[in-house]
């Protein structure tokens, strides 16, 4: 709160004696933006193009409970960097029996998310749970819902999850699903 205030009162003393924060004299700042207009501001380059339905990890699991078994089949399609958050977006296959979505990725018996999902970097030892907004309370999963999502043997349902981003350096990272188990050294673009 100093330093803005201190700073704010700099620049009222400098534009009071003629001069801008920038060591320009008031009247050639004044020249300056109505000869020269600004350049337009451009969206920066995407660095890698976004991975769409171009499978990059999968892996099949025997899932169920309560002596009520099916397999399951996961395909990874992204995992994007954008700005400081990763974007995970994957399919759930019923290959075999029934697969339970409804409860079966998230947190507990009542949270039908997929808010248990999380990236595990490797490198740095360091684990990354789906991001929440709001308040304790009531925060809530940056995630899909999966109420009502009971697959048959050859129905699909597609899911993403959004995180912080690990460091620039991480390149890969291992996926942990719960009942679909963990997929290891996936790229993140």
């Amino acid at each position: 709160m100093r330093k803005t205030i201190v700073l704010l009162g700099a620049a009222v003393v400098l534009s009071g004696c003629g001069m801008l924060p920038g060591g320009q004299p008031q009247t050639a700042a004044k020249e300056a933006t109505t000869t020269a207009p600004a350049p337009p501001r451009t969206a920066p380059a995407q660095t890698a193009p976004p991975q769409a339905d171009v499978v990059i990890a999968t892996r099949e699991a025997k899932v169920g409970s309560g002596g009520q078994y099916g397999k399951a089949r996961v395909e990874i399609t992204a995992l994007m960097r954008q700005g400081r958050t990763v974007t995970l977006n994957w399919t759930i296959t019923a290959v075999e029996g029934k697969v339970n979505v409804h409860n079966g990725l998230g947190g507990g018996a009542l949270d039908y998310t997929v808010s248990n999902v999380s990236l595990i970097d490797p490198v740095n030892a360091k684990r990354y749970r789906v991001a929440r907004n709001g308040t304790a309370a009531d925060a809530t999963c940056v995630c899909s819902g999966t109420q009502g999502q009971f697959l048959e043997a050859g129905e699909s349902s597609t899911l993403y999850a959004v995180f912080a981003a690990p460091p620039p350096e991480v390149t890969k990272v291992n996926v942990e699903m719960p009942m679909l188990g963990v997929l290891t050294d996936v790229p993140l673009s």
